[in-house]
């Protein structure tokens, strides 16, 4: 179970996943040691699944994103609906996939090289598969804000 200084704690590691315990205890009102336990805890219970270098915009921005709609046959077989999403899953372009409501079924983030590396990937992942009906893909132009922070105050 959380309380208030886990969810204290989690808000500053999501800012800065490198932050040690004695850093940590000047905004959270406990001992650098409890502070060091309660985050091992929240690791080993998997409240802490990983920690990432971001890249900063100007390495990332350098690269060609896309957002990738895509909508699946109605009547796909599941076999290879599961292909589908296995493959997507697998693949190091793809940096999240999600399952969404509404006209789509699918949401990709893609970064690639340039384009010809974006038309390699959308020619074998989707444009030949018949589970995909159809796709559509706006390019990011300029990346405004990106976190993958959990507000966690509610």
């Amino acid at each position: 179970m959380m309380d208030e200084f886990d969810r204290q704690l989690l808000a500053l590691l999501q800012e800065d996943g490198l932050a040690t315990a004695e850093q940590l205890a000047g905004q959270v009102p406990l001992s650098p040691s409890a502070i060091a336990r309660r985050v091992r805890r929240l690791r080993a219970d998997g409240v802490i699944a990983a920690t990432r270098a971001v890249l900063s915009e100007q390495v990332a921005g350098r690269r060609l994103r896309a957002l990738v709609m895509v909508q699946l046959h109605d009547h796909a077989p599941a076999a290879g609906l599961a292909a589908l999403r296995q493959r997507l899953m697998a693949r190091a372009e793809v940096q999240m996939c999600l399952e969404v409501s509404g006209q789509h079924d699918l949401v990709l983030l893609v970064s690639v090289a340039d384009m010809p590396a974006f038309n390699a990937f959308a020619d074998a992942e989707l444009a030949g598969d018949p589970v995909v009906r159809r796709y559509e893909t706006s390019f990011v132009k300029k990346a405004l804000k990106h976190t993958t922070a959990v507000p966690l105050a509610d």
